[in-house]
């Protein structure tokens, strides 16, 4: 009931036990803290929030026009509603490396048990587009740095995200991460990798796990987890899916309904009263009020509401 039980300290810690074993821990993206709850139940090991979602939420593209405000309020929405630790992308640091640090600080209060840092120019664009920027080796690792050292709790996650590898090559992307794992990422993000080769070359080349991106529609093939797993690939986020799930989901249901003008035949696409309501854990509010929950909801999946 309410927000979870889990304090964010214990989720860092769970995270980092997690990581330290070895094992491949998933992270489906959830586009509000109602998904988040799904993904936790569906038994994964993690949530990812991502910018593109977040900016996409308030109709906008992602060139970096959410501000740290936005970003840190709805991770924080999404965080509480899960035992699971959930990670977010803070872009760029939204400023130089002072802000970077502000940044950090904030999503730390915020509840979330890591965050990736890019090193993309500003204005910064999806990193599976053409026409990236990225910024010299030495104002990345001033970001990273920053991260790493305003930072207070040490299980915090600091990832580093690298765009090199679409701007000058795989060589240049394994030399720019290296950097930022000296500068002190604990994990690195390489963006757009093009096939399983090149994350089995940066899993050779680094000492710290790597997170593999398996965004749909992108420069990346969309790998299993298993083929991940094999070459050595640690942590896993699909961005986007769920959010591109729904909103497909969405637009059949409206096309339905402007051309038949009711909903009957798509009772079974949709999720059950009885089912959403289980999710929020309605029931268990009459803890505090038993006039909250003082109705019972049919299951009845032929005659779905």
């Amino acid at each position: 009931m309410l927000y979870a039980q889990t304090t964010p300290a214990q989720k860092r810690r769970a995270l980092r036990e997690k990581l330290a074993s070895g094992e491949l821990v998933r992270f489906p993206g959830a586009f509000n803290p109602l998904s988040a709850r799904l993904i936790e139940r569906k038994g994964f090991e993690g949530v990812y929030i991502s910018g593109a979602v977040i900016s996409a939420d308030l109709g906008l593209p992602d060139i970096g026009l959410t501000t740290l405000t936005e970003v840190a309020g709805r991770g924080q929405q999404i965080a509480r509603m899960t035992e699971l630790p959930a990670i977010i992308d803070a872009d760029t640091g939204f400023g130089e490396p002072m802000n970077v640090a502000r940044t950090i600080q904030t999503l730390e209060d915020a509840g979330l048990a890591g965050a990736h840092i890019e090193d993309q120019v500003n204005p910064k664009r999806c990193g599976h587009l053409d026409g990236k920027s990225v910024v010299d080796a030495d104002t990345a690792i001033k970001r990273i740095r920053a991260a790493v050292d305003a930072r207070r709790d040490p299980d915090f996650l600091v990832i580093a995200r690298t765009d090199v590898r679409a701007v000058e090559g795989l060589d240049a992307a394994i030399d720019r991460a290296k950097a930022l794992v000296d500068a002190g990422a604990d994990v690195v993000f390489p963006e757009a990798m093009r096939d399983l080769g090149e994350f089995a070359a940066m899993r050779e080349a680094l000492g710290v796990p790597i997170l593999a991106n398996m965004t749909e529609f992108g420069k990346s093939d969309l790998f299993s987890t298993d083929q991940l797993r094999d070459v050595g690939v640690n942590m896993v986020i699909w961005p986007v899916s769920l959010l591109r799930l729904a909103m497909g989901a969405a637009e059949r249901g409206l096309d339905a309904l402007a051309s038949a003008g009711h909903l009957r035949d798509q009772l079974g696409e949709m999720q059950h009263r009885a089912d959403l309501y289980d999710l929020i854990d309605y029931e268990h509010y009459t803890r505090f009020d038993a006039s909250v929950f003082d109705f019972t909801v049919a299951d009845s999946r032929a005659t779905k509401e």
